[in-house]
């Protein structure tokens, strides 16, 4: 390459760059030869074939790192004096040299359980048109990937397909990929994979903390697929850290008449060099994974679940247009709609919205209606969903600071029949999910489903105290406020009693900074401040030091205080502040 007239210092420049970069690889190949753990890593599963699929060099004179993951350095990150290669460089002078020391290394580790059955080399150079990023190489390993497809279908057939048993996450984590890898399954079967996926669900239904593991996996993997492979394919993508991708359809590439609903339960075996069945297309995946995530995934990963299945209509699916005005069609539509002389019910799981009419004021309405709701959640309807409520009524708790939102008004009308607390205690304990929130909240607002019916419950009567306790339990107060709102409502209904003080201490300890209680009159009593110790002498300094700030302030005011008392209440008082670490 002819590097012009500063071509000798160009040319010594570009050498170093290259040293610096061949000495990264070697050393990071040499960790890795230095490593105990390989063959016994790959021994977990017989789904997985090595260690790594996939390594970066990130070129900065003096720092250059190769590693497995991006380290994401970008233009801001590197000094002027930095070397500028052009793109020709890159590819011409860098890039083939490069290339032949991971081949040579790949000649040494390639069927090693250091390399995958497949394995890309990238890099990340600094040129004078910015960062460019580059896939160096990619290799594949024939025979790894021979095994590892007879594996799969080893592991499918018995383990799933004809399997009674539990399945193992660490296997779903490789196969969830697997099954969307395009180098293992050029074309995809889409009924086939999403099978696969439900029975892995289906295997580990009865126990709730390995299928939301499971659960979390299959979405993770689908995510990857619609974002990198899928979507890229029909569209333009604008990558943000800050916000969602946007995505702008390229001219054409609208499916239309292409993409037809598939029948999820036919039976397509597993030939990964088969040309794909005639009536499956990989949208299938792209609406399933939106399903998916609108139905098991948290509050906040819903808009990427109602992105899909929008830009799944945008290229022409009308199964997703069907699924935005109907629903995803995994609820019966006798447990969707109902409608009789007192009221009307029907629900949408992909805007998690369930619409209620009520046509005759009075307890039967809403009982019809609490019951609709809690068949729905105990099926898996999304516990993030919000109401739209048509009603003459309109009753709120006597709680201060909550949304005047039609969720709020509904359960604040059927609180108002004593007949229905048993019911709505039922709905209460199937809504609360931690790290849920009503779609109809936000910000300081934000509630935990079955928010309004524990705080009117729980102002209603004693026999709902097990049931506060239980709600604060499961409280997000890193996202959740209203908890303060109920708090001091409680306090003050309740005030300090043998019966509320564990209650009111069990609350405190999801309170936030802002709370304060009018409770110091109370505490006047010693007998007050014994039952208050007996609850907060056995908590964490820090728990303790939550649940006496909102009563006594800062640790030091109550340290002035137990100076300035004498005999049992000076005791009581210190005992309240060494539980609080001073």
């Amino acid at each position: 390459m002819d590097y012009g007239k500063a071509g000798d210092k160009v040319k010594e420049a570009v050498e170093q760059a290259l040293e610096e970069m061949i000495q990264a690889i070697n050393e990071w190949f040499n960790e890795q030869a230095a490593r105990t753990d390989l063959e016994q890593t790959i021994q977990r599963t017989k789904l997985q074939m090595g260690i790594f699929d996939d390594i970066f060099v990130l070129y900065k004179p003096g720092r250059t790192i190769v590693d497995s993951l991006d380290m994401g350095w970008d233009e801001g990150s590197l000094s002027t004096q930095t070397i500028r290669f052009t793109e020709e460089m890159v590819r011409t002078e860098v890039q083939p040299r490069l290339v032949e020391v991971i081949q040579e290394k790949l000649a040494d580790w390639a069927d090693t359980p250091l390399i995958d059955y497949r394995f890309t080399f990238r890099g990340k150079f600094p040129t004078s048109n910015g960062m460019l990023k580059l896939t160096l190489l990619e290799y594949v390993n024939e025979e790894k990937r021979q095994l590892l497809l007879e594996r799969i279908r080893t592991y499918t057939e018995q383990r799933l397909e004809q399997g009674v048993h539990p399945t193992k996450p660490l296997e779903t984590t490789f196969l969830a990929k697997h099954l969307l890898d395009p180098v293992l399954f050029p074309s995809l079967d889409s009924p086939w994979i999403i099978r696969q996926y439900e029975q892995i669900q289906t295997l580990n239904r009865e126990r709730k903390d390995a299928l939301a593991e499971h659960r979390h996996t299959i979405i993770y993997a689908l995510t990857l697929w619609a974002e990198k492979q899928f979507l890229p394919q029909f569209f333009d993508v604008q990558v943000s850290d800050y916000r969602e991708n946007e995505y702008t359809l390229k001219p054409g590439q609208k499916l239309g008449g292409q993409i037809k609903d598939t029948n999820q339960d036919k039976d397509m075996g597993i030939d990964p060099d088969q040309d794909q069945a005639e009536d499956s297309h990989p949208i299938d995946l792209l609406l399933y994974a939106a399903v998916m995530i609108l139905r098991f995934e948290p509050s906040y990963s819903k808009p990427r679940g109602l992105k899909f299945l929008e830009l799944a209509k945008q290229l022409g699916s009308e199964q997703a247009e069907r699924m935005l005005t109907e629903g995803s069609g995994t609820y019966k539509p006798e447990d969707t709609y109902v409608k009789t002389e007192q009221v009307k019910c029907q629900a949408n799981d992909v805007f998690a919205r369930i619409t209620i009419q009520i046509h005759q004021e009075g307890p039967g309405a809403y009982q019809q209606a609490l019951a609709f709701i809690i068949r729905l959640l105990e099926q898996g309807f999304p516990k993030s969903y919000h109401i739209k409520l048509k009603s003459k009524a309109k009753q709120y708790l006597p709680v201060k600071g909550l949304a005047k939102s039609d969720t709020h008004r509904f359960f604040a009308n059927a609180l108002a029949y004593p007949e229905l607390h048993p019911l709505l205690e039922q709905y209460a304990r199937a809504a609360i999910q931690e790290f849920e929130f009503y779609a109809d909240t936000e910000g300081e607002k934000s509630g935990m489903p079955g928010s309004y019916a524990v705080f009117g419950l729980g102002l209603s009567s004693e026999q709902y105290f097990p049931l506060i306790n239980d709600y604060m339990g499961q409280v997000d107060d890193e996202h959740q406020m209203i908890q303060d709102k109920f708090i001091a409502a409680f306090a003050e209904k309740y005030g300090v009693t043998v019966n509320s003080v564990s209650v009111l201490v069990q609350g405190l300890r999801r309170s936030t900074d802002g709370l304060k209680l009018k409770l110091l009159p109370e505490f006047e009593q010693d007998e007050k401040l014994e039952w208050l110790l007996g609850q907060v002498e056995e908590l964490e300094s820090h728990d303790a030091q939550r649940v006496l700030y909102p009563i006594f302030g800062k640790v030091e005011k109550l340290v002035a205080l137990a100076r300035k008392a004498d005999g049992k209440r000076k005791e009581l008082l210190l005992g309240l502040s060494q539980a609080a670490g001073k």
